[in-house]
């Protein structure tokens, strides 16, 4: 099996879209900027090397990618908060081995993309539910009027472990490619191998414009959190 960097397309941004149900006209993307440099990353706690590399799988069963999208402005008190999550994610990986780093890739759709999940709200610590009719429309703007998700279905994500450093991953989303130091801890389990971690990220880095109302009273912070518990397991033969 050829060696795949290891990538989270996670994350991403997809989700800063998700702010609200209120939409405004897209606006064309800004001329791509250089990646923004993350925030000192704790060390990467890599599993111990197995004597030969070994082929693993995403199991998006078990594995989440979430992303809290807050509001802005003078009206902020008039939405929502939200979070937008991937529980189907699909993607390949190798273990380190002799000391070699490990890789993987991975994607998910946007249109499988949950909003507001109860749960999910809950660990991120925001108190209120918006109610259904609210979720529904954030999630149709989200997909059609920020994210146009039937041209971009896809977000992509590579990634390589280091001994002495962050994991480097390279996120695609609307068409446009940022490569970050993500701050992340693997741990060797019996099936395979955990990766968890959160990353911030800014949807204008995509060519994405922050969902805006009211002459921008009422809109969508630029910043996303993004946490991932991802789960690569053995594959067998």
């Amino acid at each position: 099996m050829t060696k795949k960097p290891l990538i989270i397309r996670t994350l991403p941004v997809i989700f800063a879209a998700a702010l609200g149900a209120c939409a405004t006209a897209p606006v064309a993307p800004p001329e791509a900027k250089p990646a923004i440099p993350a925030a000192p990353a704790a060390p990467v706690t890599e599993p111990a090397s197995p004597a030969t590399a070994r082929p693993l799988r995403i199991d998006g069963a078990s594995s989440l990618i979430a992303v809290t999208v807050r509001r802005a402005g003078l009206l902020a008190k008039l939405g929502h908060d939200h979070v937008v999550a991937s529980r189907h994610i699909e993607g390949q990986a190798v273990a380190p081995a002799n000391g070699q780093p490990g890789s993987t890739s991975f994607r998910f759709r946007l249109d499988e993309l949950t909003v507001d999940e109860s749960a999910l709200r809950a660990e991120a610590g925001l108190s209120s539910v918006p109610a259904a009719d609210a979720i529904a429309g954030t999630r149709n703007n989200m997909l059609t009027k920020v994210l146009d998700a039937e041209k971009y279905p896809y977000v992509e994500v590579t990634a390589v472990t280091t001994r002495d450093g962050p994991m480097q991953a390279a996120i695609t989303l609307h068409g446009v490619t940022r490569r970050y130091a993500v701050p992340a801890v693997l741990t060797a389990r019996a099936d395979g191998v955990n990766a968890s971690g959160t990353l911030t990220l800014r949807q204008t880095d995509f060519g994405i414009t922050p969902f805006a109302v009211f002459g921008g009273a009422l809109a969508v912070q630029d910043e996303l959190e993004l946490r991932f518990n991802i789960n690569a397991v053995n594959v067998t033969r």
